[in-house]
């Protein structure tokens, strides 16, 4: 029998093959006129809605300016996130310090506090035990997660949405827990930053709008900061398999992501999260190259015999919201048949 190269090919040299293949198309390369445009772009979008903030004033056309930032907000958000990854400087003091500006000053997060938690997700994304993004806290992802829970998991499926309207306030409160807990790299200059944040957008909404107009701004523009936030990760990794700490890396980062359909407006609305098997596989590939390592990456998952999974934005988020009703269907059986159960979340 003919033995195939792909067979010959051990488990743990198939990165590696995959590696050289897309350094030699010169993927792992910096763009730094695309980030150049890109940060401009998102800066100027940023003074842009403050200015137009305080221009509106004291008016209910506020709300349109708050829809407007939520947008800028998640974009601010994505280019930290680029940040992190090293994609836009290829050492880490610049890129930290443009991403406390981006994330502590800009937009209410702690660099430091979202860097350690995205870290431990990228070395084991969905592992039950290893990723903090599939940790149980209001919404559970495991059947095992779920025992005991109550009327939030049972209907976690149709509350998706709703509480996503909290990912923005939620994110603001672990910020600073982990500020407080003094783990943080730089934690004085990050306390400084989220602190300039925090009272300086107080200030702006009690100076120029009236009260309840402030509130309403709030809310508004939280609210979908939130939402927006939240559905650019929902359809990376929800729903797909959870490892068991057996994989090698390649098959740990392929099986457990999925990427979306679509062009370059999918690309700049998800902040090139779309492609997130690329981006799990090559965490520091600037992001308008992952769209060029997709189909080298889709091939040579079909030569070793590797699931690759694509799908279009709107299946993605049902198939999120699938597993998140079957993690809760034992709940709703036993509630069904009567069966007491505590009742939280």
């Amino acid at each position: 029998m003919t033995t195939t190269a792909a067979e010959t090919r051990t488990a743990g040299s198939d990165f590696a093959e995959l590696h050289r293949r897309i350094n030699a198309a010169g993927l792992l390369r910096r763009r730094p006129a695309y980030y150049a445009v890109r940060l401009s772009l998102v800066s100027l979008a940023l003074i842009g809605g403050w200015t137009a903030f305080v221009l509106v004033g004291s008016s209910w056309w506020t709300l349109a300016v708050a829809v407007f930032l939520a947008v800028v907000f998640t974009q601010v958000a994505l280019v930290a996130h680029d940040l992190a990854h090293r994609q836009v400087f290829r050492t880490n003091r610049p890129s930290a310090r443009a991403g406390r500006i981006a994330g502590n000053l800009a937009i209410g997060m702690s660099y430091g506090y979202w860097m350690d938690k995205h870290t431990k997700h990228h070395a084991n994304p969905n592992h039950d035990d290893l990723d903090p993004d599939v940790g149980p806290d209001v919404l559970v992802w495991s059947r095992e997660q779920a025992r005991g829970r109550g009327f939030v998991v049972r209907h976690q499926a149709w509350l998706f949405f709703p509480l996503l309207t909290l990912l923005g306030v939620s994110l603001k409160r672990d910020s600073v827990r982990a500020l407080a807990g003094g783990t943080i790299k730089r934690r004085g200059l990050e306390i400084a930053l989220l602190a300039i944040h925090f009272i300086g957008y107080a200030a702006a909404l009690l100076l120029v709008l009236s009260p309840v107009q402030a509130l309403a701004f709030l809310l508004v523009h939280q609210a979908l900061f939130g939402v927006y936030l939240g559905l650019t990760f929902a359809p990376n990794h929800k729903g797909m398999p959870h490892p068991d700490g057996t994989e090698d890396f390649l098959r740990k980062q392929v099986l457990t992501s999925r990427n979306v359909r679509g062009g370059r407006f999918v690309d700049a609305a998800l902040g090139g999260l779309n492609h997130q098997i690329e981006h799990h596989l090559f965490p520091a590939m600037p992001t308008p190259n992952l769209r060029l390592a997709q189909p080298i990456v889709r091939d040579y998952c079909a030569e070793i015999g590797v699931s690759y999974e694509v799908t279009g934005l709107i299946e993605s988020y049902r198939q999120a919201l699938r597993h998140l009703h079957d993690v809760g269907a034992d709940l709703r059986a036993r509630r069904g048949s009567g069966a007491d159960l505590p009742d939280r979340a």
